[in-house]
């Protein structure tokens, strides 16, 4: 049976939707409820008496994943849901994607977005700039928002293909290179406070070597899997005793 396409008014709705996933968990099935929730409106447009009740206790299976990579997920279930004929059964796919997504999500935007931003946000807290708030804000939300509703539409207009959208994004390769971008950066702001410091006392700016031993801990410390974001947090910790100090 053919159906006709879900009305942008309905798939905005799942959207927005989607930004209230964790607002449900339990031990059992996880995001289960939540998912539910998000799918609910299209599921009304789509199907009636039996075949809603099917449609909802199929949404109630098991289901966790990243909630900032849900959003084009539920766009591909959307499509799926709309095309019976479809080589993938809905259940099928969302057991097949929900793990892989979990661990690219986890990776690209907690260990990497977010440790970047609060190290960028460091160079203007130093500074006593309230745009320290204005720029962590900023390049934390901007990527995760773009997943949560370009991702969405792209997953509804291209169903299934969608995922390979995803795989260009390269995600885990991404991640990589902003937590090596953001060890950088800190063994950058860790050189520019020691400049400073032997600055206010005086001492010639030569003394500033005795900190390399620091920088090749903090990046042996990234290479050994230590958190990004712990490491960026003690260096907030420097900055907030360097003055102190000084």
């Amino acid at each position: 049976m053919e159906r006709k396409g879900i009305p942008k008014s309905i798939l905005l709705r799942v959207m927005l939707r989607s930004f209230l996933l964790q607002a449900s968990w339990n031990f059992e099935r996880l995001q289960n409820l939540g998912t539910l929730y998000v799918l609910k409106p299209a599921l009304s447009f789509l199907y009636r008496d039996d075949e809603f009740k099917q449609a909802c206790l199929r949404h109630l299976e098991h289901f966790n994943t990243h909630p900032f990579l849900a959003s084009p997920i539920f766009g591909t279930l959307l499509a799926l849901e709309n095309e019976p004929a479809s080589r993938f059964d809905v259940q099928e796919f969302k057991s097949m994607i929900a793990a892989p997504y979990a661990a690219m999500g986890d990776s690209f935007f907690w260990g990497g977005v977010r440790p970047l931003a609060a190290c960028l946000a460091l160079f203007f807290a130093f500074k006593g700039s309230l745009a320290e708030v204005a720029v962590f804000l900023a390049l934390f939300n901007i990527p995760h928002l773009w997943f949560r509703t370009v991702g969405f539409w792209q997953g509804y207009s291209l169903g299934i293909d969608s995922v390979a959208k995803i795989q260009e994004q390269r995600l885990p390769d991404q991640a990589l290179r902003l937590k090596e971008l953001t060890v950088i950066l800190l063994g950058g702001l860790c050189a520019y406070l020691t400049f400073l410091t032997l600055q206010a006392k005086s001492l010639a700016a030569g003394w500033g070597i005795l900190v390399l031993p620091l920088v090749f801990v903090v990046g042996w410390l990234a290479r050994r899997r230590i958190s990004v974001l712990l490491l960026a947090l003690s260096m907030a910790a420097v900055v907030l005793a360097i003055p102190q100090i000084a």
